[in-house]
């Protein structure tokens, strides 16, 4: 496969990156707002143009030194400029050219790659005839008058990116035909043969838990490298920023999401970014759940827990900051029953205790990944499935329902990334909550489920897939 040109897009805050960023996806999917700095991570994401020219376009945070946090933001966006192929550098057409704007460009330019100056907030022509000419002096090879939020002369920018984007090359395709009303045998059956022709190795991971719990910090320390910004500052990260890797033959997608507030603080920016996290999560196959080991437990944490289990997700629960407690092993115990104690519908999750400054175990976390997520996608043979069934039933027969008998018939796992089990019975109605959970039990003690959520429901044989 080609590798996809890389277009970054730079600038001061507050110039229309974002809504570039956005125009060119044709979708809001970087946060804009008139608060300065509101991008503060490297955001990529594909983008085609023309219908048949691909690329990796990369917004930036606003090149600015006013503070520490955004000297960082500097560091990541000129990095980011670095390692593109392409230029876009927006500045504010409702002012003068700034000299810090000129510097800037004149350094970019240095680096011989594609360039080309956008004057954004050109949203008419006395705008154009008061502003755009002060920077032709920028003497860039391409200069472009566009109003990104009109949406004004955007098709000569677009001209000049498809001068550097080539063409995809197109591959033959098959259409599916559309989908009948399948019983379950049917649709066990495709979905077992389309598994063993698909190769599944790519996992999309989201780091979630509350403000300064140090997501970001152990997404550079997987990375080993300083890809997202880290602050004091509690909400430092506000979009949901991704960043992908290798490993043991996987492709595996981070993505560090805002931290989340209570209910009653989200305000602003924030409370869209809380929205956007909980998109990432519908997507996303492993969660990792971030702990504050020096505060424990505590409602908030509870309630960021459930969207686990809401959109039925992988789980690792990372418990960080551990290099304080030295590995104390009595403080180890008391950690650890606090969070089954408080967490007790994420049983299944497995533990570890690092430490994103130091690294202390922070390497055990992909493994971790790549297990659950191995788990996560399995299927259990129909026939291995039922053995485990009969041997449920056995022991600790099914309870009957007004006085009526119930009668599983058998077991089938209709889906994988969670695992899905139907149980095939004469009166779906009569699996009550209680014998469903006995039964996940059942198949966790003899199916290796660590980390996996387990979605169990009746069916009427014949029942369409998508009856609820």
């Amino acid at each position: 496969m080609t590798q996809l040109k890389k277009v970054a897009i730079l600038g001061r805050p507050n110039v229309g990156k974002s809504s570039l960023f956005n125009r060119l996806l044709r979708e809001r999917d970087a946060i804009t707002s008139d608060v300065v700095g509101t991008t503060r991570d490297i955001k990529k994401r594909q983008v085609t143009i023309s219908g048949n020219r691909d690329f990796e376009v990369i917004d930036t945070g606003g090149i600015d030194d006013s503070t520490e946090m955004f000297s960082i933001v500097k560091k990541l966006s000129l990095r980011a400029a670095d390692e593109a192929d392409i230029i876009v550098y927006v500045v504010d057409g409702k002012n003068i050219p700034e000299a810090e704007d000129k510097e800037l460009f004149y350094s970019l330019q240095q680096l011989g790659k594609p360039i080309a100056l956008v004057v954004n907030k050109i949203d008419n022509d006395k705008d154009e005839a008061l502003r755009y000419w002060d920077f032709l002096e920028f003497g860039a090879e391409r200069t472009f008058p566009m109003s990104v939020s009109h949406n004004r002369y955007m098709n000569k920018f677009y001209a000049w990116l498809e001068e550097y984007i080539p063409e995809r090359e197109e591959e033959e395709s098959l259409e599916a035909d559309e989908d009948e009303d399948l019983s379950f045998e049917d649709i066990v059956e495709m979905v077992q043969v389309a598994d063993e022709e698909e190769e599944d190795n790519e996992i999309k991971v989201a780091i979630i838990g509350r403000v300064n719990t140090g997501k970001s910090s152990l997404l550079n320390a997987l990375l080993k490298e300083e890809r997202a910004v880290v602050s004091p500052v509690a909400g430092t990260t506000i979009d949901p920023i991704d960043e992908e890797m290798e490993y043991r033959d996987y492709k595996i997608t981070f993505v560090d999401t805002a931290g989340i507030r209570r209910r009653g603080k989200i305000l602003g920016i924030e409370k869209y970014a809380f929205e956007r996290t909980e998109a990432m999560l519908a997507n996303a196959d492993i969660a990792l759940l971030m702990i504050d080991s020096t505060v424990g437990v505590l409602e908030l944490d509870e309630r960021i827990a459930n969207l686990v289990e809401k959109y039925k997700l992988g789980c690792l629960i990372v418990l960080n900051k551990w290099d304080i407690h030295k590995d104390d092993e009595e403080r180890y115990k008391k950690a650890v029953e606090n969070i089954r104690d408080e967490l007790k519908f994420l049983h299944y999750a497995p533990l570890i205790t690092v430490s994103a400054k130091t690294g202390l175990r922070v390497h055990k976390i992909l493994d971790e990944i790549v297990d659950i997520y191995g788990r996560y996608k399995q299927r259990i043979p129909t026939s291995k499935l039922n053995e485990v069934l009969k041997y449920a039933i056995n022991r600790h027969h099914i309870p009957t329902v007004n006085g009526g008998v119930v009668k599983i018939k058998f077991a089938t796992q209709y889906e994988t990334k969670p695992p899905k089990i139907a149980i095939i019975m004469n009166r779906p109605d009569g699996l009550h909550f209680s014998y469903k959970r006995y039964l996940a039990n059942i198949f966790r003690e003899k199916f290796d489920f660590e980390g996996v959520p387990l979605d169990i429901g009746g069916r009427k044989r014949g029942q369409r897939i998508d009856d609820d």
